[in-house]
């Protein structure tokens, strides 16, 4: 009888131990992958020239065959007057549209993409003809004009070191009361540079959202914060903030 409980013990610290060693081992599954969106056109083109615009989304390693894609498009500081196009999904993780153009101009193109319950939505530029007569400045200052009652309140941080988190803070309101409910992000770069990044915001309080991030290196930077709600509201604001080393 003292042999066979012996043996219950033994084999019963078998099964356990082999529950443990499960528990252990890595699970892939759990492991977090990114929805990248590698948007391509190309930086010019000529009046009426047809203008390929392709979007190759994956998750982690893997292309997505069943995104949903759509691409916008409008001229620098003119927003408003933007015009939507469904991609062609073309079953191989890439997503396309032709597009051309009638003026000279610079216009910005989103490539809005939804996968696997994300959104993501790269923005590019491209110079048709001569580029007309873009300017800069008047773009910001048409960045600054909201839909009407909407207040947007970026606190810069007072001292941004390149490296080390930084928070980022705004506050909205809508008609003088605090704005819940919205969906805020920072979309992040430096210069000329095609390398979008991109923050979500968490509401910490009734109509303040905040975000961390962390710039690589000193410089320059433009921060555009995008402002949605369910409605269908979507406004931008932008401003340049430096980081020291």
């Amino acid at each position: 009888m003292k042999k066979i409980r012996m043996m219950l013990v033994v084999l019963l610290l078998g099964i356990l131990s082999a529950c443990s060693g499960n528990n252990d081992a890595p699970d892939d599954s759990d492991e977090l992958a990114s929805l990248d969106v590698d948007f391509q056109l190309p930086e010019s083109a000529d009046l009426e020239e047809t203008v390929e615009l392709k979007a190759i989304v994956t998750y982690g390693d893997e292309k997505v065959t069943d995104a949903e894609v759509e691409f916008e498009y409008w001229e620098k500081g003119d927003e408003e007057n933007s015009t939507r196009i469904e991609a062609e999904n073309n079953e191989d993780g890439t997503y396309t549209a032709d597009v051309s153009f009638d003026r000279d101009g610079v216009f910005d193109i989103y490539a809005h993409t939804d996968a696997k319950g994300l959104h993501t939505m790269p923005l590019k530029s491209i110079m048709i003809g001569e580029g007309g007569d873009y300017d800069e400045e008047d773009a910001k200052t048409d960045s600054q004009e909201q839909t009407e009652g909407l207040s947007i309140d970026f606190t810069e941080p007072r001292q941004i070191t390149a490296g080390e988190e930084a928070l980022l803070t705004v506050q909205l309101q809508m008609d003088s009361e605090p704005y819940e409910g919205a969906s805020v992000r920072y979309e992040i770069w430096q210069d000329e540079s095609d390398d979008h990044e991109w923050v979500d915001a968490e509401e910490i309080d009734e109509g303040e959202y905040t975000g961390t991030h962390a710039f690589a290196e000193a410089g320059t930077y433009t921060v555009q914060i995008h402002v949605e709600d369910d409605g269908g509201l979507h406004e931008h604001e932008m401003h340049d903030i430096k980081v020291s080393e």
